[in-house]
C-alpha cells in the first residue's frame, strides 16, 4: 500500500479483544510494507555493521605495507557507504510509509465506527476520549508499527554480528556474544515504571482535552455568566499536571536512554582492555582488534532501536486499547440470521423493551418525565439498542428488526434528531443538501420550520452573495446563530431528508411560544402521509400530534389524544403541567391555558 492510494477502499474487520490483539492485527495487514522496511532496513543496518570490516583490512594492510590489499579494502569501503545510503533512504521511505498507512487505516476504522453510531458515539465514551484516539492516539499506534521493521532489522544485525565476531575473532567475538544480549535486555526492569508513568501523562492529557473541549464548546454561555476565567483557571491547573506527569515520565525514559549509552560503554572498554592485552600476547592482529572495536562501537547505533521499540510500545499500547475500545462499541445486537431481502422494513414503528407504538403515517407524541430517559428512547428508536437492556432487544419496524438492516438501509427508513443537532460549517444550500426522498424542496422544509426570520438574518450577514440566503456560510457548529435559530435549520434539515420514519428528540426547547406552535403546525402539515415520533412535553406539540404516549419509569402506560390525556391521567398531567401535589391543577383548567395560548399565538 502506498500514501497516493489512500484512502484504502476497506479498512478491514480489526480485532478488538484487546489492544495488544488491535496493534497485531495492524501488523498482518501491513505485511508487506513490514517486509520492504525488514529488507532495506537490513541492508542499512548490515553495511554499517560491515565498516569494521573494511576499516580493519585497511589499517591491517597499512600495517603490512600491502597496496593490494588497501586498494581492496578502499572498494569494499565505497560498496559498504552505497549501501548504507540506499539503505537509509528507502528504510525511511519505507518506515514513514508504514506510520502514514496504518494512522490512516485507524483512522478510517474511527471514522466509520463515528458514522455507524452516530450521537450515540458521544454518550457511550466521553468526547475529549474521541479526540484523543483520533489524534494523538493514531500517531503513536502508527509510531510503533513503523518502528518494528527497523527494530526487526537491528535484532537480525545484532545477531549476524555476534555470530561474525565469534567465527571472526573467537577469543574477543564470546565477549560480544556474551554482552550485545545483556545491553539489549538491560532496560526491561524499568519498562513497567515507564509505562505506569506514561499513562498517568496521557490519562491526565485527556482530560486536559475533554475539559478544553467542554469550555470551547460552552463558551458563549460562559461569556454569559461570567466564567471564562473559573474555567481558565481549571484548564491551568489541569496543563500543569500534565507537564508535571510528563517530566516525571521523562526523567524514566532519560534513566533508559543513559542504560543504553553507559552499558555499551563499559562493554567497548571491556573489550580494548581485553583486546589489548591479546595483541600484546600475540594471539591477535592490530586489524583484527581494530575490527572488533569498531563493530562493538556501532552496535550503539543497533541497540537505539531496542530502546525505541521499547517507548513506542509502551506508549501505543494504551492508545490501541483505547481505539480498540471505541472501535468494539456496536450498533446491532448479536444476530444468527439475516433479514430475508424480501421483507421490506415498513409499517407501524414498535419498540418491545417499553411497549411504545408509532403507527405508520401518523404523528406520535412521546412524553417522559425525564430528558435522559427520552434521550436513550430515541436513540434506540434509531436502531441502536440499550447498553441496560440485558436481552437486547431491537426496536421493529412492520415486524423487521431496525438493528438486523444494513446501516444504510436503517438510516434510510429512520432518521433521528437529536435535541442538540449540529450544524457543519459551509453554505446553508450545503447544509440541506443531503440524501433525501427528492419529496421535499429545500424551501418547504425551510418554510414548515419556519425559518423566515434566519433566512432574513443569513441574507443581512451575506458578502457578495447578492442577499442570497442560500449561499450564505454558516459558521462551524452554526455559533453565530442563536440556539434557536440552529434548532430551526437542523429540523428543516431532517424534513428535506423525509425518512419514512422522522424522530425528533425536543425540536422546539430553545425557540418562543409563538414560534413553537407556528413549527408544531409545520411539522404536522408537512409530514401528514408519513410517520413522525416527537418526544417533548411542550402543550404546543402535543396537541398537534394525532395520539400521544406517555412514557412512565421506562414502559408506555397511557395512550390517547394530549387532551383526554390531560383530562383522565394525573401523571401526565403532572409531566405537562409541572404541577405538584401540594398545586393541584384540573383538568379543565390545564385545558383553557392550552387554548389561551393557542389563541395568544395565533
Amino acid at each position: 500500500m502506498q500514501i497516493r492510494d489512500l484512502p484504502y477502499a476497506d479498512p478491514g474487520v480489526p480485532d478488538v479483544r484487546s489492544g495488544t490483539r488491535f496493534l497485531l492485527w495492524l501488523g498482518r495487514q501491513q505485511l508487506g510494507g513490514q517486509v520492504k522496511s525488514l529488507l532495506w532496513g537490513l541492508l542499512h543496518h548490515l553495511g554499517i555493521a560491515g565498516l569494521p570490516l573494511g576499516v580493519g583490512l585497511a589499517v591491517q594492510a597499512v600495517v603490512d605495507r600491502d597496496g593490494g590489499r588497501l586498494a581492496l579494502a578502499g572498494v569494499l569501503l565505497v560498496v559498504l557507504g552505497s549501501a548504507i545510503a540506499a539503505g537509509d533512504v528507502m528504510l525511511h521511505r519505507t518506515a514513514v510509509t508504514n506510520w502514514i498507512t496504518a494512522a490512516a487505516r485507524v483512522q478510517q476504522l474511527l471514522s466509520r465506527k463515528t458514522a455507524e453510531l452516530g450521537s450515540v458515539l458521544t454518550r457511550r465514551v466521553a468526547a475529549g476520549e474521541v479526540v484523543a484516539v483520533s489524534t494523538g492516539d493514531v500517531e503513536r499506534i502508527g509510531w510503533f508499527v513503523e518502528a518494528l521493521s527497523r527494530f526487526a532489522a537491528a535484532a537480525v544485525t545484532l545477531v549476524v554480528i555476534c555470530v561474525g565476531l565469534v567465527v571472526y575473532q573467537p577469543a574477543l567475538g564470546v565477549v560480544v556474544a556474551v554482552g550485545i544480549p545483556v545491553l539489549a535486555l538491560a532496560v526491561l526492569p524499568l519498562l513497567p515504571r515507564a509505562t505506569r508513568r506514561a499513562d498517568v501523562q496521557r490519562e491526565k492529557a485527556g482530560r486536559a482535552t475533554e475539559l478544553a473541549s467542554d469550555t470551547v464548546a460552552g463558551l458563549r454561555v460562559l461569556r454569559g455568566i461570567g466564567g471564562e476565567e473559573l474555567f481558565l483557571g481549571r484548564y491551568r491547573a489541569a496543563s500543569q499536571e500534565v507537564r508535571g506527569a510528563a517530566v516525571h515520565s521523562a526523567r524514566m525514559w532519560a534513566l533508559i536512554a543513559a542504560i543504553q549509552v553507559v552499558l555499551p560503554g563499559l562493554l567497548l572498554i571491556a573489550v580494548v582492555a581485553y583486546g589489548t592485552r591479546l595483541a600484546l600476547d600475540g594471539r591477535i592482529e592490530v586489524g583484527e582488534l581494530v575490527t572488533v572495536y569498531s563493530a562493538v562501537a556501532l552496535t550503539h547505533h543497533a541497540l537505539r532501536n531496542f530502546e525505541e521499540i521499547a517507548q513506542a510500545f509502551s506508549f501505543s499500547r494504551p492508545s490501541a486499547r483505547r481505539a480498540a475500545r471505541v472501535l468494539a462499541l456496536a450498533r446491532t445486537t448479536t444476530t444468527t440470521e439475516a433479514v430475508d431481502g424480501e421483507r421490506r422494513a415498513t409499517g407501524d414503528l414498535y419498540d418491545p423493551l417499553t411497549g411504545l407504538r408509532a403507527p405508520a403515517g401518523l404523528f406520535t407524541a412521546v412524553v417522559c418525565g425525564d430528558p435522559d430517559v427520552a434521550g436513550r428512547l430515541a436513540d434506540r428508536l434509531g436502531g441502536h439498542p440499550a447498553e441496560a437492556d440485558p436481552g437486547h432487544t431491537s426496536v421493529l419496524l412492520g415486524g423487521v428488526p431496525l438493528d438486523e438492516l444494513p446501516l444504510t438501509d436503517a438510516r434510510t427508513v429512520v432518521l433521528v434528531q437529536d435535541k442538540e443537532p449540529v450544524l457543519l460549517s459551509g453554505t446553508l444550500r450545503d447544509l440541506l443538501d443531503v440524501p433525501a426522498s427528492g419529496a421535499v424542496r429545500a424551501e418547504e422544509a425551510l418554510a414548515a420550520a419556519r425559518c423566515d426570520d434566519v433566512l432574513d438574518a443569513l441574507a443581512q450577514a451575506s458578502v457578495g452573495t447578492g442577499g442570497d440566503a442560500m449561499r450564505t456560510r454558516i459558521t462551524e457548529r452554526g455559533r453565530s446563530l442563536s440556539g434557536g435559530q440552529r434548532q430551526r435549520l437542523a429540523l428543516a434539515r431532517s424534513l428535506v431528508a423525509d425518512p419514512e420514519v422522522l424522530v425528533l428528540d425536543e425540536p422546539t426547547s430553545a425557540v418562543d411560544a409563538h414560534t413553537e406552535a407556528a413549527v408544531a403546525a409545520g411539522i404536522a402539515e408537512l409530514r401528514r402521509t408519513r410517520t413522525t415520533v416527537v418526544l417533548a412535553s411542550s402543550p404546543l406539540l402535543l396537541d398537534r400530534a394525532d395520539r400521544v404516549v406517555l412514557v412512565h419509569e421506562g414502559q408506555a402506560v397511557a395512550v390517547g389524544t394530549h387532551r383526554e390525556l390531560l383530562a383522565g391521567e394525573p401523571r401526565y398531567r403532572a409531566v405537562v403541567t409541572r404541577e405538584t401535589d401540594e398545586e393541584p391543577a384540573t383538568a379543565s383548567r390545564s385545558a383553557g391555558e392550552l387554548e389561551a395560548l393557542e389563541g395568544e399565538s395565533a
